[in-house]
This record gives structure tokens, sequence and C-alpha cells, in this order.
């Protein structure tokens, strides 16, 4: 893209094109004739006359998804928010923001929509696996690592959701309700951090408001705070359908409404403007933000509407192997069950085995160039298949069932053959025919110009040949309306009668399900006939153009039965690994989790087995904390989150030792859902939400109540030990500087996460939490090796300063700080300590 000169332009361009540069694209309606490739989620508008090019966004946190939710260019998947967080480690955030950005490039995208990092206020949070930490120094510390590896390739980052973005219950109609004081110290801090040592040049707002004011049109959040006070410049736009006014918005610092068409911007600003509701100099404040961003993104060498293309290459693989390895966390590892030897007879148990579990649901899902199960990963280690069964369902929707079929010319997946003319109708003519591998689809984005944009239909192919007698069942869920046939035996009905229910973002049907009993050897062709939204019963949202279908499918089990047999499979073994957790049906955006628990069945069959074999290993894949009734029953639990294209080779690689693991836990693990402090206060009741817990997140919470908790904040074990000593603190020029020196005392090569808690010497003027995370660093040691590290911070950072609301600035009060270092958030006899002093208190603000 050419550069340009923002005042120049921004003197040439009308009202009228002002205004309609502050939305996304104008995308035209289903009842219009297709845009070229469909309806437009992801652009400005052009302005070619003045050299003003359109810029591309794109999802998003932990990928580049590109421009398509149907069938689009497959991506790299990295590990996801939480993942990320657990490594400790700002410099390889730095290299994945890196690869994030030449991903970008090649799905010709100009600006990512992440990194996410909303706090993580309670283990059922639906977008919990997007975000990095429960803290907002790491949280912050993280995003900043990430937004300056993207923005050092020219692309440019947008980080989120500001702010309060915590629940997915009624997003879009909630206030999150508290005080200054909790808002300034918990949950604006991370981007308060990030904007100091990284500069993010876009904010996007989040769905919810702030103490009764949406935060799109919040002129305290974005202007008195974001621009004024921090001095930030960057352009603000909203979340997807997340803006509420064409006034209040444009007057707040909101930029630009997303997506297009607009329904708050467009004709209703122009009028605003024309009446002076907006003045013509705001006009042009938020025009010449765009502007800037457009200039920003030129120095990218992305063009304008560039093709995209899948770039996996060995280097990538490489990364996100890397990233996948420093991530996975050792909870557990009483008598050295782990790592697991390659020679012994090992058993693979639990539905996440033969499941690529990659990432979480919502915006953060994408089509990933490959994806390694656990069992694959365990299975090229052993060199041979390891012996498996399920051992229990795990899923909340049945599992996708273009997976396990193949289309009627032999490809994995099913045939998508698409018709202007319903099922039955002659003479009815094939339109389009594409196959797909997901058969979780959103159609939002679907386009051929041979079909009728009012309406069409779809018919969905595919066989498998039963490898047992068994009962089947099938299941849809659909936006439009669906009919599921098995050997053209009626088998779901999902058009006749509709029922509301919660997936894709609350607007498509419950799943509807069917069984058929399966004999061995026979094949089984399934068609799933399919209309689009036109002929949906329910609401019909706008944002999801054309419909969209979830086919789903799984064999019936007995689960008494297939609890025996993983116990006889496993008493048998020497060595025992059960991959288990959650997936994106469970942890995803547009839901908040019920409760804590594993699903139904799952935390008896870890029992059972673990009974028959006491070197059971549990891995675990969630995105944040589940309940472990079971834990001591197992010597082993490995907490391996949603890891991306590599998931499967980097659990293998830590449960067999290729690599020892250093991840650290960015979140507090309660033992039970009731504990967490944001148990009474999490969903929406009349319009709001009360952080009754104020500053008292996470660890802060329950350091303060002495609550014991399954797995501490900071925690993580190593297959080698670890020695930290000669801690050294030091305030000079605003600055504290600590030091320590660590040793690898055992051996194997291994990492360590020096962190830096402080504390107060003397009780503050009001309630403040023990001790908070100031900074940390990642050191790695070869067997017996040792190296002095380093911690830098600023003293009104590190002073624990809190937020003054007789003041409106934070406070750092006089006195005597002790500095506590530390491998977790728990002090023990092992903790080094040191102190600095703060002369006089004072108070401050910005950055």
């Amino acid at each position: 893209m050419a550069d340009i000169n923002v005042e120049e332009v921004l003197g040439k361009l009308s009202v009228n094109d002002k205004c309609d540069l502050l939305a996304g694209k104008l995308a035209l309606s289903k009842f219009a004739p297709f845009p070229p490739g469909g309806i437009d989620f992801w652009h400005t508008k052009a302005f070619p006359e003045h050299g003003v090019p359109s810029l591309r966004f794109s999802d998003g946190p932990n990928g580049v998804r590109g421009t398509k939710f149907f069938n689009g260019i497959k991506a790299a998947c990295f590990p996801c928010g939480t993942a990320l967080g657990s490594t400790f480690n700002k410099t390889l955030l730095e290299e994945a923001g890196k690869k994030m950005g030449e991903e970008a490039k090649s799905k010709g995208a100009h600006v990512i929509l992440g990194p996410t990092i909303n706090m993580q206020r309670s283990p059922l949070g639906g977008r919990g696996f997007e975000s990095i930490s429960e803290d907002p120094i790491l949280a912050g510390l993280g995003a900043s690592a990430l937004v300056n590896g993207i923005q050092s390739t020219g692309i440019q980052a947008c980080i989120k959701h500001f702010c309060c973005n915590d629940q997915e219950d009624k997003r879009n109609a909630c206030q999150s309700i508290l005080t200054d004081r909790a808002f300034r110290e918990i949950y604006a801090k991370p981007f308060q951090v990030a904007v100091r040592d990284s500069s993010p040049s876009a904010f996007m707002t989040g769905y919810n408001g702030i103490n009764g004011t949406y935060c799109s049109e919040n002129p305290k959040l974005l202007q008195d705070m974001l621009r004024t006070e921090w001095a930030w410049k960057g352009l603000v736009m909203s979340d997807w359908f997340g803006t509420y006014s064409t006034t209040d918005a444009a007057l707040a610092g909101l930029d630009i409404e997303m997506p297009g068409p607009p329904r708050f911007r467009g004709d209703a600003l122009k009028f605003n403007v024309a009446t002076d509701k907006v003045r013509k100099h705001v006009l042009d404040e938020r025009a010449r933000t765009v502007l800037e961003l457009v200039k920003k993104c030129a120095a990218s060498g992305v063009p304008e509407n560039a093709p995209e293309i899948a770039a996996n290459t060995s280097e990538t693989a490489a990364l996100l192997r890397k990233i996948g390895d420093e991530s996975i966390v050792l909870l557990k590892n009483d008598n050295s069950v782990l790592p697991l030897k390659k020679e012994k007879k090992t058993v693979v148990i639990g539905p996440n085995a033969k499941v690529a579990t990659y990432h979480g649901g919502g915006s953060a899902s994408l089509a990933a160039f490959y994806a390694v199960t656990p069992y694959e990963g365990i299975s090229a280690k052993l060199g041979s298949d390891p012996g498996y069964t399920v051992g229990c369902h795990s899923h909340k929707l049945l599992p996708i069932l273009g997976y396990f079929v193949n289309t009627p010319g032999g490809n994995q997946g099913m045939s998508m053959k698409v018709y202007n003319e319903p099922s039955g109708a002659s003479p009815r003519e094939l339109r389009d025919q594409v196959d797909v591998l997901k058969t979780e689809i959103l159609l939002a984005d679907y386009y051929n110009a041979k079909i009728n944009p009012d309406i069409w239909y779809a018919d969905f192919e595919g066989s498998f040949v039963a490898d047992e007698d068994c009962t089947y069942e099938f299941g849809l869920v659909v936006v439009g309306t669906a009919k599921l046939y098995v050997n053209g035996e009626l088998v779901v009905d999902n058009a006749t009668k509709q029922t509301l229910g919660e997936f894709f973002f609350g607007c498509a049907t419950v799943e509807e399900k069917g069984t058929m009993k399966l004999k061995k050897g026979e094949t089984y062709n399934i068609k799933v006939e399919f209309g689009s939204i036109a002929t949906y019963t329910l609401q019909s949202p706008s944002m999801f153009g054309n419909g969209a279908l979830r086919i789903g499918g799984c064999k019936v089990i007995d689960y008494e039965h297939e609890v025996a047999k993983a116990c006889a499979l496993a008493k048998d073994a020497d060595n025992v690994i059960i991959c288990t957790g959650l997936n994106d049906n469970w942890e995803t955006e547009g839901s908040d989790r019920a409760h804590m628990g594993l699903p139904p069945g799952m935390d008896n069959m870890i029992e059972s087995v673990a009974k028959s074999n006491p070197n059971t290993v549990v891995v675990m894949q969630t995105g944040t904390p589940v309940s472990m009734p079971w834990i001591n029953s197992v010597p082993s639990v490995v907490q391996a989150w949603y890891g991306g294209n590599e998931t499967g080779n980097a659990i293998a690689d830590v449960v067999f030792g290729d690599y020892n693991p250093s991840g650290k836990l960015p979140l507090s693990f309660p033992k039970r859902g009731q504990d967490n402090p944001a148990f009474l206060n999490y969903r929406t009741e009349g319009s709001r939400v009360l952080y009754g817990e104020d500053v008292y997140i996470g660890y802060r919470y329950y350091e303060r109540l002495e609550l014991p908790v399954l797995f501490p904040f900071g925690h993580g074990l190593s297959y080698t030990t670890f020695s930290m000593s000669d801690a050294s603190v030091a305030l000079e020029d605003g600055k504290v500087a600590v030091g320590a020196t660590v040793r690898n005392t055992g051996s194997v090569k291994g990492a360590e996460v020096v962190q830096v808690y402080v504390a107060r010497k003397q009780p503050a003027k009001i309630n403040t939490p023990p001790k908070e995370l100031q900074g940390f660093a990642k050191v790695e040691l070869a067997p017996g090796e040792e190296k002095s590290v380093g911690v830098e911070m600023d003293v009104k950072y590190a002073a624990n300063p809190y937020w003054d609301e007789e003041r409106s600035k934070f406070c750092v009060e006089k006195g005597g700080y002790d500095v506590l270092v530390a491998n977790s958030s728990v002090c023990t006899e092992r903790t080094l300590k040191g102190e600095f002093e703060v002369p006089e208190t004072f108070w401050w603000n910005g950055v």
C-alpha cells in the first residue's frame, strides 16, 4: 500500500466520506446481489480517488483465521491465551507475536484482533481460555510482548476487550458494577501496562458497560483515561455488533463501528453531523485516527485485498511445538512417575486422546494446517500404536461427524451440494459442490453467483463402514432447517419443530438427536438436507447471513461396560495415560460454564482407572480450572491447555521427558467452584453483574482469606530441581532492581521462573492484598549450571500502588516493602527476601 499524507487526505474528504470511513465496509445484504466473496465482516471502506486503501482485520487471539468462516484458508493455531501466559516467557511471546505477524501477512491482514487480556475473574468464564492470566501484571507484560512481536513486522495489534468483558452471560446487555479501585488496580491495569510497554495501535471495546455506560460510548474510559491520562494515540474500534449509539459513541471516542453495514454510523451519523449533534471537528478527530492507522499499515507491505495463502512451514511448526512444550504445567508428580519410559507397555484412555482439542470456541476457532492428537503424538514416541479405549464420553455436543466419514469421492469429510430448489423438487439443478471436513459450518460468508441469495438448499453427504455392532447417535444444530437421513431413513428432524439453544452465539437451535443400530462391516450413507436461513422457524440474526449447521455423531457406549474395559486395559499396562478435559463446546464465546466439574462420569472413570493402576497419569486439557475430586488417587497430573497445531506432540514431549516441563499456572486452581471469589456474583441479574470481590481476584482472595487451593498461582513442577540464592534489591532513579542466582541442582536440563512478589511491611491506609506479583524472569539451565537473574520494575508499580478514590490517583505509601523471590505464589522457607524503602508518600496517574 502507498503511504498517505493524513492531513492532506483529511482536507479532501467530504463529510459523507468521513462518515463512511468510520464504519466497516458496506456489506450488501442477502437480499441484494452478493459482493465478490460474499458478506464482508473484515474490511474498512476504501477511497481510491484519495489514495486511501481498505484495511483488513482478522481474528485473533491464538492464530490468524483470515476473512473466511466458511471453508477458509488454513492457518497456524497457537496455544490458547492461558497457555501463552503459563510460559512466563516474554522473549518467547514476542517471538510468537512475530510469527502471528507473518501469519497475518499470509492472510492479507493489516490488523490482528488480539491479544485478549480480560481478567480471568472466575473459572467459569466462557472465554477465559482466550485471556492470559488472573493477574494484571502477568497479563499486561505478556500482552506487551505479543504486541511488540506483532508490530515489529509492520502488522498492527488490536488489544481487547476494553474493559471488564469478563463473562459471556448476556454480554451485550450487562453493566459491570465495580469500584473505581477495582477497575484501576485489576481490570484496567493490563491495558495500562500494554500501553506503557508496547503502545498497541488499536483497542477494541467490550460488549458490556461499566457502571451504567457501555464501553463503546464511555467517555471516561476512552477519552479521559485511555487518550488523555495514558496519552495513548491509536484507533478504537467496537467489538463486532458492539456499538449501541450514534452520537454518544462518536463523542466518547469510538472511531470505527464494526462490522459493516453500519447500524449507527452511515446515514444516521451523516444526519447527526448535519444537525451538529456530532460537531465536524469531532468527526475530523475520528476520521484522522482511521487515516493514521491506514498510514501505519502501509509499512506492513501487505497490499489491499491481498490473496490469502496457507504459509505452512517447518519453522512455524517448530515454534508452535516450542510454545506448546513451554506452556504445559506439571501440576503433580508423586514418586517421579513422570517422565514415562518409552520401552514400557503403555495404554491411552480418554475422550481427548484421539481428538485434537487444540482451541476453544468462538472467535478463537480456526481451521488449522493440521492438528496432532495426543494419541498420534504418543504413538510417534513409542514407534507403534498403544492400547486405547475411550473410557467415557466428554462431549457437550456430539463430536463433529466430518472427521469420521468420507465423501462420495473418497475424501475425508462430507460433500456439500448446493441447489436453488428444495430436496424432492424437479427439476433440480446443481449450483455448487464443495467438500467440507469440519462439519461445524458457519455460512455467513458463503457465496456463489449461481445461487439465489434469498433462499437456497444444500445436501451434505458422507459415508462410513461400521467397525462393530453398535448404536450410533447423530445430532443436528442449525440456523436454518436440517434433516438427517441414514441409508434413506429419517433419523434427525431439526426442521419441523425447532427450539432455540445456546450454540452459534446463542442464535442456533438446541441439538436434536436420533439413533440407529449399526452392524459391523456394513456401509452407512449419511445425508443431511439443509435449508438456508430463510427457512428458519426461529429468529433470523443478520450476522449469520446464509445460516449455520453442525453435524455430529458418535457411538453410544454403555458407561459401566466402558469403564470396566478401561480398568482392565490399565491393569495390564506399565504406563497409563488418561487424556481428558473439556473442549470448544464447553469453553466457548457466547456462554459460560455452569460449574467447575468435568463432564458427567469423567471423575468416576479417572478414579476407577487409577485404582486399577497406581502409575496412572492424567493429562488435562482445559483453558481454565476444573475440580479434581480424584487428585489424591493419581500420582501425576499434567495441565496441557488447548495447545494449537502441535497439541499432541507437545503432550508427548513432556510425558516422555523429551522436554522438561517449565510452565507455571497463570491462574489459581481452587478446590471447588464455590471457593472462587466471584462465585456469588457471576452472572447477569437485572442487566448488571456486581464485582463484589472488589480487588480480591484470584490469589489475592485466597491468600487474604487463607483459603487453601488445589494448585496456587505460579505453581509448576519440573523433572529437575533448582535452588535460588543471593537475593539483592536496589532502589535507584525510580527503579527497583531485584537480583537472584538460580542453580540447576538436578540431573537434567530445565527452566525455572523467578517470580517477584511485593508485600507491605506496615498496614496501608486501606485494606490491601497480602502481596502482589510485580515481575518475573525465566532462565534455562543445564545440570549444575547457575546464572544470575535480574528483574527491574518502576517503583510506582512495584510498591503495590492502590487507587486512592479521594484523589483519583494511584497512591504509593511511605514505608518499607518486602520483596519475595520465589518459584510460585506460595512462600516457603526457600523464599528469598529483600526489601526497599519509599521515603515519602506520592500519588501518580498516567502510565
